[in-house]
């Protein structure tokens, strides 16, 4: 009797478990499309507009309606055409169907006897866009100011044999102002201490100069100051081309070359403009957070280089399209959306990865914004810019600007004057009662 009832259980156990099964499988079904049903995706902003005009302008581009890169040819846009050439060309695959571009051009680029790439609307261009055209296959300038020992000099002195931070500052001949209000504040030269961990790293600080630009009316002969000024704080990257705002994406460029010939061991690289504050102590701190993790993975990962690449990060831009502003960038000039890119002012990336962004530049078309150049070469390279909130390239609340404890958590700020740069220098060195 007794083993007919375990048997008589058995039997009822395997008849309910596939019951059992069954109901759980439709509670799982139900609650996925409940779930399906009730989310909803994050909202992308997909109509920010590069730089220089407001986002409620009606001079809003049209949408992109592809990625940023990708081999469909664009005949209708300068850039993308120039840019498709060379995908191909340096496409093993696809090398020897080349679509012909007459933009390559042998002659002396000093000479600018070069024929312009046809624009079908060249004409209706600003003059800057027009002097960029006429230009732009010209990647090598002379250096008229060099520092080719900064990286070694008297490194053996405080015991080390490479920067840990290199700074590269965009300047002008005349900002002399403001080099000397960094030189006397953020952008000191030698051992700087660092904000929590107190532990001194070797910075060394350039200037990357073009030369005067005459096209935009009379200056003062400034040559002999510049000098007498390099003669005095050995700091100074001249090169000769003319310092205008299309022309930035060269120093970009020039600034790797001298790098890798020059400093090439620093580990990091801080590329900012001469109108920025950086809590440099902070920022060293946080680069020595990044290595000392780096170092912590590397036996698991095999990566020896350290790929970082940090800065204020804006997604889903468009080209401006406004004629009025120096950002304009004609649709037959540039046509689809920018690649993620860090703008405002300044970034900072490793110097392997720096060696990386000049070799992949040999690929890339010179873009007349240099921030949005920055973004296409790591897009190239397949990576993506970190974001950090510590970069306020759009300021503080005007509320908290002359609140100290405003900039505990501030790695860079956006922009200041020589004299707010000395002043706020002078606040965050002193003693304030704790935040």
């Amino acid at each position: 009797m007794g083993k007919c009832c375990k048997c008589n259980g058995r039997l009822l156990c395997m008849c309910l478990l596939p019951c059992m099964m069954t109901g759980h499988l439709l509670i799982y079904i139900m609650v996925s499309i409940f779930i399906t049903i009730s989310y909803t995706p994050p909202k992308i902003n997909v109509h920010y507009v590069a730089p220089g005009v407001s986002a409620n302008s009606s001079a809003l581009a049209s949408h992109p309606l592809g990625p940023f890169w990708n081999l469909r040819l664009e005949d209708s846009a300068l850039w993308n055409r120039l840019q498709h050439a060379w995908d191909r060309q340096h496409n093993p695959i696809l090398r020897g169907n080349t679509t012909e571009v007459e933009d390559e051009c042998l002659s002396d680029c000093m000479s600018h006897k070069c024929s312009v790439p046809r624009v079908n609307d060249l004409n209706s261009f600003p003059d800057q866009m027009k002097a960029f055209i006429r230009s732009m296959h010209c990647r090598e300038y002379p250096l008229l100011i060099n520092q080719p020992g900064i990286c070694r000099r008297s490194n053996s002195s405080f015991g080390v044999d490479s920067p840990m931070l290199l700074m590269a500052i965009k300047s002008q001949v005349g900002n002399f102002e403001n080099r000397q209000a960094i030189r006397e504040t953020w952008g000191r030269s030698g051992l700087v201490r660092g904000g929590s961990n107190k532990k001194f790293r070797l910075v060394r600080t350039v200037f990357l100069l073009g030369r005067q630009d005459s096209s935009t009316g009379p200056h003062p002969d400034l040559k002999n100051l510049l000098e007498l000024e390099n003669q005095k704080y050995g700091d100074i990257l001249q090169w000769d081309f003319r310092d205008t705002f299309f022309n930035l994406t060269l120093k970009d460029l020039l600034f790797w070359h001298w790098f890798q010939q020059y400093c090439p061991t620093a580990a990091f690289v801080f590329k900012g403009d001469d109108d920025v504050f950086v809590r440099t102590d902070a920022l060293l701190d946080y680069l020595q957070k990044q290595w000392e993790e780096h170092n912590l993975w590397k036996p698991y990962t095999n990566e020896t280089n350290i790929d970082l690449f940090v800065g204020d990060v804006i997604n889903n831009a468009q080209p401006n399209r406004e004629p009025s502003t120096k950002y304009y960038i004609p649709e037959s000039f540039y046509k689809g959306a920018y690649p993620p890119y860090a703008g405002g002012g300044g970034v900072v990336y490793s110097g392997s990865l720096a060696l990386r962004l000049k070799e992949v530049s040999e690929r890339v078309r010179l873009f007349p914004i240099d921030d949005v150049y920055l973004g296409m070469c790591m897009h190239r390279l397949g990576l993506s810019p970190r974001h950090h909130p510590g970069f306020l390239t759009f300021d503080l609340p005007h509320s908290d600007r002359s609140n100290y404890c405003a900039y505990k958590s501030v790695l860079l700020v956006h922009r200041r004057s020589p004299k707010q740069m000395l002043t706020l220098w002078t606040q965050l060195q002193g003693r304030h009662a704790p935040c």
